[in-house]
């Protein structure tokens, strides 16, 4: 098979888990798809050498991670100011999306590496190993980091306290 016929394969099977994590990761659908797309274009320049090291699973996540965090260096941090606020949408009374909402609103107000580390952490049920792989960390800046960031969410976002 072809490099490109299986990059194109395992895009297929994988742009949808990608993307939910990339959506986690940022709070935003738009920033979230170019959060995809860039890492899918540098997984690709190096392809026939991600697939000869096997799963690529773990290469595609540490680009996506690495990129989102260095996201926020290259980017201004002002406001977004629109003519008019955006439209609501209509709320869902099961709890399981209430308590999703409060999760993402939570989350967004963390910052990127607080973020990143809960998401591979709890969301990937990813080790403490493989998130410090992952970020390209050592392990007792993981396990700080979701400390910091699990106490960050008591104080920003204590109505989640009770749901898990």
């Amino acid at each position: 098979m072809l490099a490109e016929d299986s990059f194109r394969e395992y895009v297929a099977g994988r742009l949808a888990a990608w993307s939910r994590v990339a959506y986690l990761l940022t709070g935003d659908r738009h920033h979230a798809e170019d959060l995809v797309q860039i890492t899918l274009v540098r997984v690709a320049r190096h392809w026939e050498r991600v697939i000869a090291g096997g799963d690529p699973d773990a290469y595609v996540r540490r680009v996506m991670y690495s990129q989102h965090v260095s996201v926020w260096r290259r980017r201004w941090r002002g406001t977004d100011l629109y003519a008019e606020p955006p439209e609501r949408a209509v709320p869902d009374h099961a709890a399981g999306v209430e308590t999703a909402f409060m999760v993402r609103a939570a989350l967004a107000r963390l910052s990127r590496k607080q973020r990143a580390v809960l998401v591979l952490r709890y969301y990937e049920d990813m080790t403490e190993v493989a998130t410090a792989e992952a970020l390209g960390c050592s392990v007792s800046t993981v396990k700080s980091s979701v400390r910091d960031a699990l106490a960050r969410l008591r104080v920003l976002a204590p109505e989640l306290s009770g749901r898990y």
